[in-house]
């Protein structure tokens, strides 16, 4: 549920805009398989050591046809400083088979699709397709869940409940609006000590309770 007035989302809406036009994600990567496995990492990891641990990952297992015959152990050995490294190693090997045996190689472009793969849930895949084909979705991490609640954006209790309110909210540029609270999140609104004196939406902040979803 929507706890603002639709003045309010308006002008949250052109201000985040404004302010984060060019905003992109932080992962590096080169290609379709480089984006997708750093989103799988990044689940419960920051996108700063998903980044300290891809080049070695991409450098041995360049495509998804050299990962799919990895060795289980060899991969945890080079992402084992990510959070739950054994389930993501498991995964993003099987995904390789996967898209090597059903796609030819190529990571489908396709939600219903991606959402198959292993490691992909809703969020991983519409931040793969937001990212390398804008497409008008919204994606709630962990960020803009709290960023959404503080604002009166939503007051949904999980994550897709979070999703549905902002779709609803803002309807369109979905794509730039969750790179923007995603940044806005990290960097002025974080979970402690949010930065109020730096932040440009203070007029609409209801709370600086860290919300997270149940």
């Amino acid at each position: 549920m929507i706890k603002t007035s639709k003045k309010n989302i308006k002008e949250i809406k052109e201000i985040l805009l404004e302010k984060y036009k060019d905003a992109k994600t932080e992962l590096q990567y080169k290609n379709d398989y480089e984006l997708l496995i750093s989103i799988i990492l990044s689940a419960q990891c920051t996108d700063k050591r998903v980044n300290i641990i891809t080049p070695a990952l991409f450098e041995k297992y360049p495509s998804t046809k050299e990962l799919a015959k990895a060795n289980l152990d060899d991969v945890k050995e080079i992402i084992k400083s990510c959070s739950f490294f054994n389930n993501k190693a498991k995964n993003i090997i099987q995904m390789a088979k996967i898209v090597e045996e059903k796609y030819n190689g190529k990571i489908p472009h396709n939600h219903k699709e991606l959402i198959k793969l292993p490691g992909v849930g809703n969020k991983t895949a519409n931040v793969f397709l937001i990212e390398q084909d804008n497409e008008n979705r919204m994606a709630v991490d962990t960020h803009v869940f709290r960023v959404s609640h503080r604002l009166g954006l939503s007051d949904a209790k999980t994550v897709e409940g979070c999703e549905k309110d902002l779709v609803e909210a803002f309807k369109t540029d979905l794509a730039t609006l969750h790179q923007a609270l995603v940044l806005f999140g990290r960097y002025i609104c974080t979970a402690k000590n949010p930065k109020c004196d730096k932040c440009f939406l203070t007029k609409y902040c209801q709370s600086k309770k860290g919300f997270k979803p149940s």
